[in-house]
């Protein structure tokens, strides 16, 4: 299978300042998940960007499809690459189902105005996340886990083959938190890929994922959950000892604080 995504010998730092993260390599296939996986300010949210292209890379090179992000037109990286923020700010009071359409702009001509089978797009994205009821809604007037969950269905109708996403439980219920992990497998199944940053080890055990961790030795680490993830790497990064259990009946790992 051919590789999707591939960074290589990425680093990061602000103004020329402290390196955020240095060295890091990995690949992602169609139909993989990879979770992002760490406490805050540890560089989750800013490699994802630079993955996004939101953020230009100190060294290293991200390529998408064999080709290097860098030389790529804005346009054709977003008809490969989705992104979902962990906060939505609304800017104009646009309904839904209108703002779930801007996800086609990648395959719009300049002065091409969507159509039918656009709204199509969106409609059938508004309707695989369940929200369709919020369609007509200013989405400027839904509330922060609605919102999360229509940028998510944006990247859906943009026909994006890779998605990023960033917390994307953060403002969500629990109910609605396990749909959109539940969400997050069925795209992987259809052949998407998924990078996902999380600071919740049993989101990577839910989704049995790949993971990929930036220690506080600053050691990247890449690879399926059940190498990477051991009890004294989990206790070390969150400051806190932790126990991976085995759960019967469910036949499933969990991450657990013992005694609490």
């Amino acid at each position: 299978m051919d590789t999707l995504l591939q960074v290589k010998d990425l680093g990061f730092s602000y103004d020329g300042g402290r390196q955020i993260f240095k060295d890091i390599n990995f690949e992602v296939l169609p139909g993989e998940i990879v979770c992002l996986l760490g406490p805050n300010g540890i560089g989750k949210t800013t490699l994802l960007n630079c993955l996004a292209r939101l953020r230009e890379p100190l060294q290293g090179n991200v390529l998408l499809n064999g080709a290097d992000m860098a030389d790529m037109p804005p346009r054709s990286v977003a008809r490969v690459i989705g992104y979902v923020p962990q906060t939505l700010l609304p800017s104009f009071d646009y309904t839904v189902l209108e703002y779930v359409v801007t996800g086609n702009a990648p395959w719009l001509n300049t002065f091409e105005k969507p159509g039918p089978k656009h709204y199509q797009r969106a409609e059938a994205a508004l309707e695989q996340m369940e929200i369709s009821h919020l369609a007509q809604k200013p989405y400027t007037r839904i509330s922060t886990g609605e919102l999360q969950q229509v940028s998510i269905a944006r990247a859906i109708a943009q026909q994006a083959r890779l998605i990023l996403m960033d917390e994307p439980t953060a403002h969500l219920d629990y109910g609605n938190q396990l749909k959109v992990l539940r969400l997050i497998k069925d795209l992987s199944a259809k052949g998407y890929a998924v990078v996902l940053t999380t600071h919740n080890p049993d989101q990577v055990l839910l989704l049995d994922s790949k993971t990929a961790v930036i220690d506080h030795h600053s050691i990247f680490h890449f690879g399926p959950w059940e190498e990477i993830l051991t009890e004294e790497l989990l206790s070390d990064m969150y400051g806190v000892p932790l126990r991976l259990i085995k759960v019967e009946g469910i036949n499933r790992m969990v991450s657990v604080a013992p005694g609490l």
